[in-house]
């Protein structure tokens, strides 16, 4: 069995969970608390890590059973093949999550001016600048090898 990604209808994340779970659906929605502020008040919430993605554990076979519950409106794909997530990256997630040192987490995309490291592929170690980023490529600059890479997302 494999973990899958199912995206979701902003904001449903912890009802689709508990969707899936009461139809026997493995599933994981890691949540974080936050202090959020109101004009009279602090409040404690549990919000997901990851905004509109829950994680699923099931056999390619049954696959489309995700889609008896309501809020589920896709997988999320990865070069033309719906995404797998390895079970070692989901227990890093848990013991992360579960390590009480941690007092603010987020998850941000990659902007303008970030410096990153490549971790796979042809150019794998390589130091990188962002330079561009959209909803269907991004641009980053390999100075020390004087190129460009333009990074298209399928």
């Amino acid at each position: 069995m494999n973990w899958y990604v199912v995206y979701t209808k902003p904001k449903w994340e912890k009802k689709v969970a508990e969707k899936l779970n009461e139809i026997d659906i493995e599933c994981y929605c890691p949540l974080i608390t936050q202090i959020k502020q109101w004009s009279d008040r602090k409040k404690k919430i549990e919000v997901p890590l990851f905004n509109s993605y829950v994680f699923v554990k099931l056999t390619d076979l049954d696959r489309n059973s995700v889609f008896q519950v309501a809020g589920v409106v896709r997988y999320l794909f990865w070069l033309g093949k719906p995404a797998i997530v390895r079970n070692e990256e989901i227990l890093t997630i848990k013991q992360s999550l579960s390590n009480n040192n941690i007092s603010n987490i987020s998850v941000v995309p990659y902007k303008k001016g970030d410096k990153v490291k490549l971790e796979t592929g042809v150019f794998s170690s390589q130091n990188a600048i962002v330079q561009e980023v959209t909803n269907t490529y991004c641009i980053v600059v390999l100075e020390s090898l004087g190129c460009i890479l333009k990074i298209k997302y399928t």
